[in-house]
């Protein structure tokens, strides 16, 4: 496929931006300090005639002791501390954060720091120097403010343009300063008699990071120690100033984030010595250092980032920082940085894949923009606007735990509890309780209490829902309940308008198998709003994928109602009887979950009566090619959401090659997300669960008939040879021919 879009982590782009601006910076970097000092005092110049930005810039120091960077054998190396970004990036990016694991991986630096204290100690005695427990947060008070020996005055410091042995030391193709700690401590190893191989994790010692007042990125740098324990403040703190001063330099003239190069208005630094040395070196570049730095800052547990607005060329993938990107003069769909990479997309072959075949059809895709924009929310401008700031959003309204970070572009750190992906989904990592405890902020109360009469009629759109559930049209629930009630649509309107015969709304309970489960399966406890949906209906869900955590396979265990609260109850084994209390087998107020870590294709069982699949990206995934034939044997209503239009173009022809079959014609879901999904490489509309079809199966051999959803019809059993006639009185008894002897 094309685009990814809507079906990329956003945090896998946003690793891309971090790391691609990063390498470019450090390339710059060099060749500006190794140039002569006029080439400083032209960049100086530069920026100054820049136009002033009015919000305050920051400029963040970060040390860090607890989380080290471990590089695998894929990973490219690069500039810098050896993190490139081409494998981020390219004709296959990767399309999950799991899909990292072969390039870079985050690990816990505390686990062994245990056993090196008293060796630590040791070393800090003869050096003089004095480490805290925790992370070493610079004040301004004098009883507060650490001592730094080893730093120099903003006189002797490396000023830009002036390189001397310091920063000849630096080179490398990147290294940081720390490297003349590294050299003291070239003992250390031997003395720890082998502890630490080569494998060791690599340690950012420190983060230095711009950002405006809003929270966008505007440029970053990282400061890495090869070694795997802290270092102390004194190494990496090592003429800091003259990589400051360069950082904010290339952050006006290239901002990572958004907008044109620009200069800020006022800026403060998050660090008191820092900001003493950069008293004299800020004004050259016309900007207004604060009086006194600021002391009060500090990431906290909710803390989040703006949403990134960089965009990438579709050719060449280079990003709006580096080069001006123009969408396609007839379609408007897709981005490209010149002249050069949109003749060369136009003329791709073979001619199927070129953009000349597809522009047509991606300019019929734009004019859908207005029709799924049209959402009854108070927050729809908002939400479904093409610079919409998705992260600024979950945070101004609490929303950053529980089930909305799988939401947003917040992860777990390395040692933290992942719920429930990740590990088994067991009854302990769901909650007993309020069912809708992690849909919770730290806000206000978002679900009201379930109503006590059921649905009268069905629901066709997010108005009616939120109408009967007592739900403000400012919540943004709509996001995490795109799941339960498109599944709820299927079943109420979808399979008997397709599937009339199946008489689906009339049975009492209902097995349905959610194929190549992802965040879906993330958010299991949002499904059972189907009970509160279909009272009467009891309910299975099965979800089946590799994608899925291999030690949850065959895990299986029963939402039960007991009262206004939800009770789990675990199963023993899939062949075990699911406990449902007090009430008899198929008990109509439980939901059953079982989970299959395995393509669909192997899954063994009884037929389903209904497989669902969500932002499926049939083109996308292997798996699909013997997953759709199997779906093809079993002849079932099989209903699928995409992301986009384009999506289910692919996923069209990836049926007709797989199985020989088709879909049907894709229509917009009434109950998709509201949130715009960030493309990076297109202006198309893309939306979670934006559009519905089903699988049309290829007609059974010898049938030019409709091709039905269930099974086909039995074969005609062999007819019972035909009675002979009885033979009239006076007719010759018939020969028999001659006879064969035994």
């Amino acid at each position: 496929m094309e685009f990814v879009s809507g079906y990329r982590d956003e945090f896998l782009d946003f690793a891309a931006l971090l790391f691609g601006w990063f390498r470019k910076f450090v390339a710059e970097r060099g060749a500006v300090e190794t140039s002569l000092e006029g080439r400083w005092r032209q960049l100086e110049a530069q920026i100054r005639r820049l136009p002033q930005d009015p919000a305050l810039w920051v400029l963040h120091v970060l040390p860090n002791r607890s989380v080290g960077i471990s590089l695998g054998q894929g990973a490219e190396p690069g500039p810098g501390p050896g993190l490139g970004a081409g494998w981020l990036l390219g004709d296959q990016p990767p399309l999950h954060l799991r899909d990292l694991s072969p390039y870079v991986s985050f690990v816990s630096l505390e686990e062994g720091e245990d056993g090196e204290e008293e060796e630590e100690e040791e070393e800090e005695e003869e050096n003089g120097e004095e480490e805290g427990a925790g992370t070493e947060k610079v004040e301004p008070e004098e009883d507060g403010e650490p001592v730094h020996t080893s730093r120099e005055s903003p006189q002797e410091a490396n000023l830009p343009g002036q390189p001397e042995e310091a920063e000849q030391k630096e080179g490398g193709g990147g290294e940081n300063g720390c490297q003349d700690e590294r050299a003291e401590d070239e003992t250390g190893p031997k003395r720890r008699k082998g502890r630490r191989s080569e494998a060791a994790p690599l340690h950012l010692a420190c983060l230095l990071l711009v950002t405006d007042e809003h929270g966008t990125i505007l440029g970053i740098d990282l400061l890495m120690d090869g070694a795997q324990r802290s270092a102390g403040k004194g190494s990496w703190t090592e003429n800091l100033a003259p990589r400051a001063y360069a950082l904010l330099c290339h952050s006006m003239a290239c901002p990572m984030g958004s907008g044109d190069p620009r200069k800020p208005r006022q800026l403060t630094v998050g660090d008191a010595q820092l900001h003493r040395e950069l008293e004299s070196l800020v004004p050259r570049l016309g900007v207004k250092l604060a009086k006194t730095p600021m002391r009060t800052w500090g990431p906290q547990p909710g803390f989040t980032f703006a949403s990134l607005r960089a965009r990438t060329c579709h050719v060449c993938h280079k990003h709006s920082f580096e080069v001006k990107l123009t969408p396609c003069p007839q379609c408007s769909a897709v981005l490209y940085c010149g002249e050069a990479c949109l003749r060369a997309d136009w003329r791709r072959c073979p001619d199927d894949v070129s953009h000349r075949f597809w522009c047509p059809r991606l300019a019929a895709f734009m004019e859908r923009t207005g029709e799924l924009a049209t959402l009854p929310f108070t927050y729809t401008a908002e939400v479904t606007s093409e610079t919409f700031n998705k992260e600024a959003f979950l945070a101004s309204r609490g929303l950053t735990r529980g089930y909305w970070t799988q939401i947003s572009m917040l992860i777990a750190g390395p040692g933290t509890p992942r719920h429930p992906r990740g590990s088994t989904p067991s009854p302990s990592l769901l909650l007993n309780g309020d069912p809708y405890q992690l849909l919770q902020g730290d806000g206000p109360v978002l679900m009201p209490p379930v109503p006590p009469d059921p649905p009268r009629g069905l629901f066709g759109s997010w108005q009616d829902y939120y109408t009967w559930r007592g739900l403000s049209l400012d919540s943004p629930m709509a996001v995490l309940l795109t799941y339960p009630l498109t599944v709820y649509y299927v079943i109420t309107h979808l399979v008997p308008q397709s599937f009339p015969e199946l008489n689906i709304q009339n049975k009492q309970s209902l097995k349905i198998h959610v194929v190549e489960a992802g965040k879906e399966f993330d958010l299991v406890m949002v499904f059972w709003e189907l009970l509160v949906l279909l009272p009467h209906v009891a309910l299975e869900l099965q979800f089946v994928g590799d994608g899925l955590p291999p030690e949850s396979d065959q895990q299986h265990f029963t939402l039960q109602r007991d009262g206004p609260d939800v009770s789990v109850r675990p199963g023993s084994g899939v062949s075990a009887r699911l406990s449902s209390g007090t009430k008899e087998k198929g008990g109509r107020r439980d939901l059953q979950i079982k989970v299959f870590a395995r393509p669909y294709h192997l899954l063994q069982g009884p037929k389903p009566d209904l497989v669902i699949g969500f932002n499926s990206g049939f083109g996308l995934k292997d798996t699909w090619l013997s997953s759709l034939p199997r779906l093809q044997s079993l002849r079932v209503p099989a209903f699928f959401t995409e992301s986009s239009e384009y999506g289910c173009v692919m996923d069209e022809q990836t049926m007709a090659v797989a199985a020989g079959g088709g879909t049907s014609p894709p229509q917009p879901n009434p109950f998709r997300s509201p949130f715009r999904l960030r493309a990076a490489d297109n202006c198309m509309p893309w939306y979670c669960n934006a559009f519905i079809f089903h699988l049309v199966y290829k007609p059974s051999q010898g049938s030019g008939a409709r091709a039905a959803p269930g099974p086909g019809p039995p074969a005609p059993a062999p007819a019972a040879p035909a009675a002979p006639a009885r033979r009239r009185r006076g007719e010759k008894k018939p020969g028999r021919g001659p006879r064969r002897r035994r």
